[in-house]
């Protein structure tokens, strides 16, 4: 197979450090540099906890990617600098994986014109679990035959936002298919208020927090005499690196922005 080159964005995050032995590990994956907060001027191996790899820090994408040719840009960062780095990357001519939320549907759209318009593909991933995938897309078909579902989200304790971007999505894949509806009683309060969790067309979800949890997630159907759950558990962060594989692989074939790994999973 031919050889992929690669730059990652937040190789100290925990993310970004199963990503970089993603690249070690990955016979046809070439990691070029990486780009941090920090360190400018460093070779990755004089970071603590780092493999003994002799590539540059950069603290600038736009130098970094000036000095470097790379296929690819992994990402894993936060939605603020991952947006910048997306748009980077394509003014570059280098093909964005982007594994961070809370990009808007006005973002997307303009991305991915901006992406189309240079011939490029981009990949952003609420979520590169192959299984939370595979959940998302047995939930929607599930929902054409049980419209009343909530889902409940829960994460480790340092996620910044809330819900988190596969609940979202999640939810926004169930609307494609399911007449937004009002669920509950109809006379239903909430003595505390958020008690009910959040709402999309009439769906509600709900967000846990807790040291110990990693990523998981369970969409709960209700229908009458039966109920369906269908859940999705990250276990540790290595759970996300076949599809940040899959994805950079697939990134190569695309000239579009694509949101969501479901649409390159047959």
């Amino acid at each position: 197979m031919k050889e992929i080159t690669i730059i990652i964005a937040g190789p100290r995050g925990n993310m970004g450090m199963e990503a970089v032995k993603l690249t070690e590990q990955t016979e046809h994956f070439k990691l070029l540099a990486v780009v941090d907060t920090k360190n400018e001027g460093k070779r990755l191996s004089e970071l603590d906890g780092m493999p003994n790899l002799d590539i540059p820090i950069y603290t600038d994408i736009e130098k970094c990617f000036t000095e470097q040719q790379p296929d690819v840009l992994i990402d894993l960062t936060s939605p603020e600098s991952g947006r910048v780095h997306l748009e980077a990357a394509i003014d570059h001519g280098v093909r964005p994986v982007i594994g961070t939320t809370g990009f808007s549907q006005e973002d997307i759209e303009r991305l991915r014109a901006k992406a189309e318009d240079k011939e490029i593909g981009a990949i952003i991933a609420p979520n590169f679990a192959i299984g939370a995938i595979l959940m998302m897309k047995f939930a929607q078909t599930a929902a054409r035959y049980m419209p009343d579902v909530e889902i409940l989200e829960m994460h480790h304790d340092k996620k910044l936002d809330a819900p988190s971007g596969t609940a979202h999505k999640t939810a926004q894949l169930i609307a494609e298919v399911r007449e937004a509806k009002k669920q509950g009683h109809p006379q239903e309060t909430e003595d505390l208020p958020g008690a009910r969790g959040a709402e999309l067309d009439g769906m509600r979800i709900h967000s846990i927090r807790l040291p110990g949890l990693v990523a998981h997630q369970e969409v709960l159907f209700g229908g009458p005499g039966q109920t369906l759950t269908i859940r999705h558990d990250s276990i540790n962060r290595a759970s996300f690196m076949p599809g940040v594989r899959l994805s950079v692989e697939a990134v190569l074939t695309l000239n579009t922005l694509v949101y969501g790994l479901e649409h390159i999973i047959e």
